[in-house]
């Protein structure tokens, strides 16, 4: 695949706040904003300027004191949105704008209630309406994957005459499965104009489970962009997952080859963040970030890890910069798990005393889920007690 690299496009701020339930005002915004920025993300869609006064507002202090970083704002294909995202966007170091509009046939039909040519018309001339007032153009036909090929390619071929350099492939309700994806991304690369000056974007939605395994087909296949929100957040099932993309194209190196700007040690961080300022907590075999991501509960598993933590951990924790001791302490943890746990909590007791402690840890485990550091601390003081007792009992026996 070579050593093109993939733009991080981020719309945590846009699509991500299309989560039912979530709602980010202007300071959440900017705090996230500048977390993205820290992460390495290579654009941040802000938000929806035409959407509200608040968002208007929100997207314009992110473009005002946000550098280093294309700053983008959505819009449909009408002046006025066109207008607002201009005066949202016009003091930003790089600015961008996002048009979009339906090309499927059952989103014109129902929802837009126009014809292809009507469509068509109107894109072209949203795009050239849009040219000269930012610094790139980037256009969407909404529900792609759900598209006439032919149409979709007819498109994106007047819009990229029209000016616009950029151009997205959205699998907005996550219809789309791998093979199938890869082959629609290749079949607009090969036939559209100029290819060598046009971007190939891609913006996958997780429906059927597949949006990160989409958006990594699409790389493979050429697409030199990836639209992802941290923590996969976003309208319905959500979005392709920022931290799940890009461990895999790291843990892959191998395969993808694909090389990105992301700095990985800030991937928790910023997943913590915004778990807290949307609300929305993280599941615990969450991949990447869940608590239980790089934790062990089977005594196997622990004793491979003891011995190797390769053998079952295919990433480092502290490379996305968690800390964590990898076990969990439970009724299938075994001896060498157990006796870690002691070393690191700092006791250090003869054999006979673990072997009393291991019973009884085994005992409070059947009854318990997670044995947590304060009950292996009851475990081993009443083990002392005990020993203690007993050892009393001989010297006065």
């Amino acid at each position: 695949m070579g050593d093109r690299k993939v733009i991080v496009f981020d719309t945590t701020l846009r699509d991500g706040e299309q989560t039912p339930g979530v709602n980010f005002d202007k300071d959440s915004k900017y705090k996230i904003a500048k977390q993205l920025v820290s992460l390495g993300v290579d654009v941040i869609e802000a938000g929806f300027p035409a959407a509200s006064n608040g968002d208007f507002e929100a997207v314009k202090n992110i473009a005002e004191n946000i550098g280093d970083v294309v700053v983008a704002g959505l819009s449909r294909c009408v002046k006025s949105d066109i207008d607002k995202t201009y005066e949202a966007l016009k003091n930003a170091k790089k600015s961008r704008i996002h048009l979009f509009i339906a090309t499927s046939d059952i989103h014109l039909k129902y929802k837009l209630k126009i014809s292809r040519d009507e469509a068509l018309k109107m894109a072209v001339e949203s795009v050239k309406y849009a040219s000269g007032k930012f610094d790139e153009i980037q256009f969407s036909a909404e529900d792609a994957s759900r598209t006439d090929w032919d149409f979709l390619v007819k498109i994106f071929n007047e819009v990229v005459d029209a000016g616009a350099k950029i151009i997205n492939i959205p699998d907005t309700v996550g219809y789309a499965v791998p093979k199938e994806f890869e082959k629609l991304v290749g079949y607009v690369k090969n036939h559209i104009h100029d290819k060598d000056n046009v971007t190939i974007s891609v913006h996958c939605h997780n429906d059927l489970g597949m949006a990160v395994a989409n958006s990594l087909s699409a790389l493979e296949s050429g697409a030199e962009q990836v639209e992802v929100t941290v923590c996969g957040i976003g309208e319905r099932a959500g979005n392709a997952s920022l931290e799940e993309v890009i461990m895999a194209l790291n843990t892959r190196k191998d395969y993808f080859n694909l090389p990105h700007s992301i700095n990985t040690r800030e991937i928790f961080s910023t997943c913590k963040l915004v778990s807290e300022l949307s609300g929305i907590q993280l599941q615990p075999n969450k991949a990447i970030v869940g608590s239980n991501a790089f934790r062990h509960t089977a005594g196997i598993h622990q004793h491979g890890v003891i011995n190797n933590k390769a053998t079952y951990e295919i990433m480092r924790p502290e490379d996305i910069g968690i800390t964590t001791d990898h076990i969990s302490m439970g009724k299938l943890s075994g001896r060498n798990a157990f006796e870690l746990k002691l070393k690191n909590m700092g006791y250090e007791l003869s054999r006979d005393e673990i072997n009393l402690a291991f019973k009884k840890f085994k005992d409070v485990a059947d009854n318990k889920k997670v044995v947590n550091d304060d009950d292996i601390k009851v475990i081993v003081d009443d083990v002392i007690l005990n020993t203690k007792s007993f050892k009393e009992g001989e010297l006065w026996g």
